[in-house]
């Protein structure tokens, strides 16, 4: 689909012209491609486009879609940015490649013991619910830093950064700035924040890694 292909790179022009503005360089910003529910065709198409960057809900699916292809393309990056349960950690720690939605003592215990079984260090990001929302995932901003040393220290996971998703009813750069200083305050370099809808606004609070979905494939199935 030539369409997703000028999508990208529509992405990318707007990447960089933020970039810019921001007084940052665009190459340190990467583009996750949100794929999922994103039929086959669409993914062939991103992956046929140059992109290797993909962020994936549930593990079910991303199992049935990335198994194969990540024997095809080598090169894929594939992010779980969908709430994991301890129960899926083997599967988990087996198909993806950097884990962003780390939230609590019991999950990082499991992925610590399952990345030594299976001899992996995979990236961790800590999901942190800026807008202490209950229906949501993730580490209230006030304890990020007790779990970033539980974590780091405890149980000797590699955490690189920090992730969130703002309300959707207030204003986003907010939450992007109270992650940028949380994200500071524990000296972690990555950011993933930001969307089709608000990665212009992410940039230039210090995102490193913006998850766009429907700006890039379109309306997704359901």
């Amino acid at each position: 689909m030539s369409d997703i292909k000028n999508n990208i790179e529509d992405i990318q022009k707007k990447i960089a012209a933020a970039a810019i503005a921001a007084q940052r360089k665009s190459e340190d910003i990467r583009l996750m491609a949100v794929s999922k529910k994103q039929p086959l065709d669409r993914v062939i198409s991103a992956l046929d486009a140059g992109q290797r960057i993909f962020g994936e809900n549930r593990i079910q699916e991303a199992q049935e879609r990335w198994a194969p292809l990540k024997s095809k393309y080598s090169d894929i990056e594939l992010h779980l940015i969908g709430s994991l349960q301890t129960n899926k950690v083997k599967d988990a720690v087996g198909l993806f490649d950097v884990i962003q939605t780390l939230d609590r003592d019991k999950l990082a215990e499991k992925l610590a013991s399952e990345m030594g079984e299976q001899g992996k260090d995979l990236p961790c990001y800590l999901q942190v619910n800026t807008g202490a929302e209950p229906q949501k995932s993730g580490i209230l901003p006030e304890f990020v830093e007790e779990f970033y040393d539980f974590c780091r220290y405890d149980c000797g996971l590699n955490i690189v950064g920090l992730m969130c998703l703002p309300p959707a009813d207030e204003p986003p750069a907010l939450h992007f700035a109270m992650l940028k200083k949380l994200a500071t305050d524990n000296s972690l370099p990555e950011l993933s924040m930001g969307m089709s809808d608000d990665f212009e606004k992410a940039i230039p609070l210090g995102a490193t890694i913006i998850r766009v979905g429907s700006g890039l494939f379109g309306a997704r199935s359901e």
